[in-house]
């Protein structure tokens, strides 16, 4: 894509020249690889999905958790921080087919999307794909299921409420489960915060005293985007000593920001342009272009108004197969739905969507070129999340923040350093 060119029509389609009133690149980065030696099977597996070598930070990673070590990987989106915790898994299991491991992930997209890489990984190896037996333990799990995955599951993908309220009180069932718990991973520890962290501290105290009850040490492996102090909030999570392993080694493409602010429509009573219209007309024009966006609203009945707005401006404009291929997406849809709109935007079908953060987290939605941010998202964590989503390897990538008319948002567009 070429960023600039688009720049520039939103320029002149827009007369954004005064909106901007930020913009900076973040220059690419080349990868840095570390080799690791592994069983020859996990080699193969990797070689089949085109891993033929570690970035630095998977490395270091590895070997931190090889050694039993609880540790956590502090790197940025699309960074690879999910085969760090695969490889080891798959090594235990191939050491001892009794081995159970137990992944916790803030939303069940996430963790449908970690049961698909793991079974994809394990795909054309006869051993691994008859002892691995990876499933969701979820609200959407259903009941004639769940007693046939507490009696046969190694890997249990699963949520800090799950695990509050459907696995911890019903422990005696999943004694064979918590006997042989070999890894705990925590995904995306950067959510944890506030009164939610804490609670999810105390249910981690409690998951670690069954552990105790049945005998077992498992290892805590957690992830984590950027943040300032990643190593000092896993340690409060589960109250134990951890490697903190951050000197990312993946590569990434050029980065360009825009603060881009809403026109100015009543100087007087300091009114402004609505940010969601600002973020329709933007989203026409790229979507014109061929640019696949991602527009992250900070609620869900602002990414339907968003959606709708755009969609009728593409309809009127004749462009009635591009309102095709734009979507919106937030929690409440049924679990088949949001799998086929997160199949159609890796697939390259929907061209724009319009997400709450639902899709701000680690989902595989393969490599979009821009992320326009409405709205300030609750913490800089976020903020940099959501801009990650656009921009995978090497590619260039579009980021356009458009804050409301509100103290906060307009401190950041006044001072884009912060970010």
């Amino acid at each position: 894509m070429d960023v600039e060119r688009i720049i520039n029509i939103l320029k002149t389609q827009l007369e954004g020249e005064e909106q901007i009133v930020d913009y900076r690149v973040i220059p690419p980065r080349s990868a840095r690889y570390s080799d690791i030696k592994l069983k020859p099977q996990i080699c193969s597996c990797l070689e089949r999905v085109g891993i033929q070598r570690f970035y630095f930070h998977q490395a270091k990673a590895i070997e931190s958790i090889l050694s039993g070590l609880n540790t956590l990987i502090a790197t940025p989106t699309a960074s690879g921080k999910t085969i760090t915790y695969t490889i080891p898994t798959l090594n235990a299991l191939l050491e001892d087919r009794r081995s159970t491991f137990l992944y916790l992930f803030p939303t069940k997209a996430l963790a449908q999307d970690q049961l698909r890489s793991i079974n994809e990984l394990v795909l054309g190896d006869m051993e691994l794909t008859q002892i691995l037996r990876a499933f969701t333990y979820d609200g959407d799990t259903p009941q004639d299921q769940r007693k046939s995955i507490r009696e046969m599951g190694n890997v249990i993908i699963s949520n800090p409420d799950m695990l509050h309220s459907g696995i911890l009180p019903h422990h005696t069932r999943w004694a064979r489960v918590f006997t042989n718990l070999k890894y705990i991973v925590i995904d995306e520890v950067h959510v944890y915060r506030g009164v939610f962290g804490s609670n999810v501290t105390n249910v981690i105290k409690r998951l670690k005293r069954i552990c105790s009850h049945y005998g077992s040490e498992p290892v805590f492996i957690l992830s984590s985007a950027t943040i300032g102090n990643p190593q000092d909030l896993a340690v409060r999570l589960i109250d134990d000593e951890v490697v903190a392993i951050g000197d990312d080694g993946s590569p990434s493409g050029e980065r360009h920001i825009l603060f881009w602010q809403p026109r100015m429509i009543d100087r007087r009573r300091n009114l402004r342009r609505s940010a969601n219209i600002e973020a329709r007309d933007i989203l026409y024009h790229l979507i014109r272009e061929g640019v696949q966006t991602i527009v992250f609203a900070q609620a869900r009945v602002v990414a339907e108004l968003v959606y709708r707005y755009t969609h009728q401006k593409l309809v009127e404009k004749g462009d009635v197969e591009l309102a095709r291929r734009i979507s919106p997406y937030r929690g409440g849809y049924l679990p088949e739905e949001r799998r086929e709109i997160e199949k159609q935007l890796f697939e390259g079908e929907i061209l724009g969507v319009i997400s709450t953060n639902a899709l701000e987290l680690g989902i595989d939605i393969g490599s979009l070129d821009c992320s326009i941010i409405v709205g300030y998202p609750g913490s800089i964590a976020s903020l940099w999340q959501q801009a990650g989503r656009a921009g995978r390897g090497s590619e260039s990538a579009l980021t356009i923040y458009i804050p409301y008319n509100n103290p906060l948002d307009q401190f950041l567009a006044s001072n884009p350093h912060y970010v």
